[in-house]
């Protein structure tokens, strides 16, 4: 029998971050130049020692399903070891999942086929550094029925997510979806404490509310349905309180829902001391970097102002900042820059093309667009809202291959 079974939820459409997951899911959106969102999860898995997990895939999976084959192939079957994808089956609905509990439902196959003692459930799409062995421990010493991976963050920001109301033992006495008046933790009022998005169930006890929330009209959400019912039938529910490995004074979880928290999740790392380590050796985060060349910068003309200049940013292999300046943005794979260019606070896909004397100010730019010479993105509101989506916090979203016309003159 296999003790822990892990399944990631990593279907989901990510609607508040289109259009960059317009043609791909969102746990295969980039994040921080070379990664991928679903990188974070899977390198927590390998870094707890779990080796045993399954992705259910959905929405507009075939990016996320060649990063899994190039960057992800690393475990061996005949040890017991695996990554496996795996689509709808369509084995208990001919449809899509409805929610969160209905994409384990439709897979419960896999819980009978494997019979695991526990089974850990993770989403694919939350940035944060975390080791599952710890909470599967915790909630081995507390005999729970299942338990809930439990983020503090400030009271007044928790009335958008799930939070979650608990006793001196932390066991889970409410569960409240978005409340416009969020409980605090127990000993500090200006704290509340949400729903990461991850459980341990027992096995036995997961496979019996699945499909006794199946029987019934509700959305099929853990959140909304699954774990309110528990917890008003005294099931032995537990939050276990997020340890962070990022080694940062303050704790790291970020869920990027919006086109916002993406660029500021992005900024974090790109100060002089990022909030979340990518650079810790004894939590490496795994991805798939093609063959780039070395990141280059090309000229150095201080009188003419031509100067190949990278000031607190994260260049990717095969960037080139040929006479340009990039200043706290974010460049992934194959990005050019050229000269008299200025790139500032911005996020630039790969094989992006910067024209000679553009400006690009507070912007997100997906892949395969050429910003012709002497554009500029982010100094003009009026007629930035005229081509491009702009963000409730003012950033603007440019598409994946979209032609720019040149500036009128």
């Amino acid at each position: 029998m296999t003790p822990t079974l892990t399944l990631i939820m990593a279907g989901g459409r990510g609607e508040r971050l289109y259009p960059l997951t317009r043609d791909r899911a969102k746990p295969a959106v980039r994040f921080g130049g070379i990664y991928r969102i679903i990188d974070f999860t899977l390198s927590n898995c390998l870094n707890s020692g779990i080796r045993q997990v399954y992705l259910l895939t959905q929405y507009a999976s075939v990016s996320l399903e060649r990063h899994l084959k190039l960057g992800w192939n690393i475990f061996k079957h005949e040890l017991g070891e695996f990554i496996e994808s795996i689509p709808p089956q369509y084995r208990t609905e001919s449809r899509w999942y409805a929610g969160t509990a209905d994409s384990i439902f439709q897979n419960i196959n896999l819980l009978q086929q494997e019979k695991p003692e526990r089974v850990l459930i993770l989403s694919g799409d939350h940035i944060y550094r975390m080791d599952y062995q710890d909470m599967i421990d915790f909630h081995i010493e507390t005999g729970a029925e299942v338990t809930v991976g439990a983020a503090e963050i400030p009271r007044r920001q928790a009335s958008h997510m799930g939070v979650i109301a608990v006793d001196e033992s932390y066991r889970i006495r409410e569960f409240l979806e978005k409340p416009a008046d969020p409980p605090s933790m127990p000993g500090n009022k200006k704290v509340s404490l949400v729903s990461m998005g991850v459980y341990v169930f027992n096995t036995a006890k997961l496979v019996r509310e699945l499909i006794r929330d199946s029987k019934t009209s509700s959305e099929h959400d853990f959140g909304r349905n699954i774990l309110p019912s528990m917890i008003s039938r005294k099931e032995k529910v537990y939050a276990y309180p997020f340890q962070d490995k990022n080694k940062k004074k303050a704790k790291y979880w970020r869920d990027i829902g919006s086109l916002d928290s993406y660029w500021e999740a992005n900024m974090d790392l790109v100060s002089v001391n990022p909030e979340f380590n990518l650079y810790d050796e004894e939590w490496p985060v795994r991805t798939y970097q093609g063959q780039y060349p070395p990141a280059k910068t090309v000229f150095a003309n201080v009188k003419e102002g031509r100067v190949g200049q990278v000031l607190d940013s994260i260049v990717s292999g095969g960037c080139v900042i040929s006479g340009g300046k990039v200043e706290r943005s974010v460049l992934a794979p194959g990005v050019r820059v050229n000269s008299f260019a200025d790139v500032n606070e911005s996020i630039i896909m790969e094989n992006v093309d910067v024209g000679r004397h553009a400006r690009i100010r507070r912007a997100i730019i997906d892949k395969e667009v050429r910003i012709p010479a002497g554009f500029e993105i982010g100094f003009d509101p009026v007629e930035d809202a005229k081509r491009f989506s702009i963000t409730p916090g003012g950033i603007a979203m440019i598409p994946a291959g979209i032609i720019l016309d040149k500036p009128r003159k």
